[in-house]
């Protein structure tokens, strides 16, 4: 704070000044108030302040719009005519956000792609690549005679094989609003016209959240991470379930490491058989 030398109409005693208010130190009174801010209009998130945003929530392609959609919210304090009034600037509104079916398709595809997003607690960035994805596949016409349910859960689940992030096709099929038969028809029309780098499937992404789901011990991650490498170096793991494979590096390495876990417990936490988890498990104690 800065002194002044002026002196306090009430006590005569000593001002002080702020940015926004001057004060009289004895007697607390406000000589005056100036609560204008006049810093700058824009924010600046990075260290530099080159990027220089001013206001509204960020752009995002979650949405069919981006984002910018106006809302007219909902008030309990509306009565009579005013809020029928306001009922039907709502639906008015609602209604011009849509101009075409095509957009109509993809504000509920959207909707399905961030539910199933919630559902398998993946990042936003998965769920931003999705719609992109969904996006570029409307664009050629791959949605002719498909569900869009399929299309939505496909989407997903290219997207995480695309971003190396460790999601089942069972999983997705069944948090999705769409059959197994869905799903895969309409990924099998995404990668052959649109060509997605999905290549395959290294077990060892799975081992984190498997080892984590069966509360097992940093050893038996670390030793089932070197039965991957292992199986992978002596041709285990060329077609074969990637899922499976890991299961069964976790439930040897659980055996290695004397720890108790069985068959049944490491398979369904894999969402495959037994009798997948013991082709994995014969081949690599022999």
């Amino acid at each position: 704070m800065a002194t002044s030398t002026q002196c306090c109409p009430e006590c005569e005693g000593r001002l002080r000044e702020s940015e926004s208010e001057t004060v009289c130190g004895e007697c607390g009174l406000v000589v005056a108030e100036d609560n204008i801010d006049r810093g700058p209009e824009w924010r600046s998130f990075a260290d530099d302040e080159t990027e220089k945003e001013r206001t509204g929530a960020p752009l995002t392609r979650s949405r069919h719009d981006r984002g910018l959609t106006t809302e007219i919210g909902r008030s309990t304090r509306l009565k009579g005519r005013k809020r029928r009034r306001f009922a039907r600037m709502r639906r008015q509104h609602s209604r011009s956000r849509i101009k075409s079916k095509a957009e109509r398709n993809r504000v509920y595809a959207f909707g399905e792609i961030r539910r199933l997003v919630s559902a398998l607690d993946l990042t936003d960035h998965v769920r931003d690549q999705s719609c992109v994805l969904f996006e570029s596949a409307q664009k050629e016409d791959l949605l002719r005679g498909r569900s869009i349910e399929g299309f939505t859960a496909a989407v997903v689940y290219a997207t995480c094989r695309t971003a190396s992030v460790s999601r089942t096709l069972d999983e997705v099929a069944d948090a999705a609003r769409a059959s197994e038969s869905e799903l895969t028809a309409a990924y099998d029309a995404l990668n052959q016209d649109l060509g997605l780098p999905t290549g395959p499937i290294d077990p060892a992404e799975y081992l984190p959240r498997f080892a984590s789901q069966l509360d097992l011990p940093q050893a038996v991650e670390r030793r089932a991470d070197a039965l991957v490498d292992t199986a992978r170096d002596r041709g285990l793991v060329s077609g074969r379930d990637p899922s499976g494979v890991a299961a069964g590096c976790l439930y040897l390495a659980a055996r290695q490491e004397e720890y108790d876990l069985t068959q049944a417990e490491a398979a369904e936490t894999a969402g495959v058989t037994p009798v997948t988890l013991r082709s994995t498990y014969q081949d690599l104690r022999e």
